[in-house]
């Protein structure tokens, strides 16, 4: 099965707010995206909250770092230091310029597979190089909270946070806010789970077991006024909107 991997997240009509990844296309042929009992939605056509509809599957436990442009890696080379990079930075077509093996595209890739691609690179100058490869400086972990919240915008992810302290830490709830939030989670590469929360509940200690931890990417959105039909699953895509309908 084939689904979309690109995307942007566009704006409501309070805040405007983007992701943006390269719009490409992958195949999931090694997972079933969807349950057994249900055919696999077409792009376009997502799955969204109505009952018995198939669901995506979550992500595998535990993933590698991916490689991103912009990160800085260490290179090191212990039997031809000469070819040593202590601060190789990638660049923003994903692109890595190595001393002495010219350049190679390494953005998307884990530090192990990043490794196997110098050897690669190096192979028509040295003979099964040793290379050790460490990340420098990387992309951090953050979330976005938008919408009706006093100080709507990106912020780091540094410990466990959950969707309630995400908005406190937004300047809580502004005026012409309701009590009503919505969750946007990564379950996969290619989608994004919906949820709504009533945040005032869980600060007045109800259903606090429901207000969940936060993901790097998260993002929290405080709409003005109440919605009632959203869709559960949307596709990490360009023109998805926020999944309301």
């Amino acid at each position: 099965m084939k689904v979309n991997q690109a995307v942007g997240i566009g704006a409501i009509s309070l805040v405007g707010v983007f992701l943006c990844v390269a719009p490409n296309c992958v195949s999931a042929q090694s997972a079933k995206v969807l349950s057994a009992s249900t055919a696999p939605a077409k792009p376009g056509n997502p799955p969204d909250s109505q009952p018995n509809v198939g669901e995506p599957q979550l992500q595998r436990r535990n993933p590698r770092y991916k490689i991103q442009h912009s990160d800085t890696l260490s290179i090191a080379f212990p039997l031809s230091p000469e070819f040593d990079q202590p601060k190789a930075v990638v660049q923003p077509d994903g692109y890595i310029n190595l001393q002495g093996a010219g350049s190679v595209h390494i953005e998307g890739l884990t530090v192990p597979e990043v490794v196997e691609a110098l050897k690669r690179a190096y192979a028509g100058v040295l003979h099964d190089p040793i290379i050790d490869v460490d990340l420098v400086d990387f992309q951090k972990p953050y979330f976005m909270v938008s919408g009706q919240v006093g100080k709507p915008g990106e912020y780091e992810l540094r410990h466990e946070t959950t969707v309630a302290e995400a908005i406190a830490m937004a300047g809580g709830f502004a005026p012409t806010a309701k009590t009503q939030v919505f969750f946007f989670h990564r379950v996969s590469p290619d989608w994004v789970e919906v949820k709504k929360f009533n945040v005032n509940d869980i600060m007045h200690g109800k259903n606090v077991n429901e207000d969940p931890r936060l993901s790097p990417g998260d993002m929290i959105i405080v709409p003005e006024k109440f919605i009632t039909k959203f869709r559960k699953y949307i596709p990490y895509g360009v023109g998805t909107g926020f999944g309301f309908y």
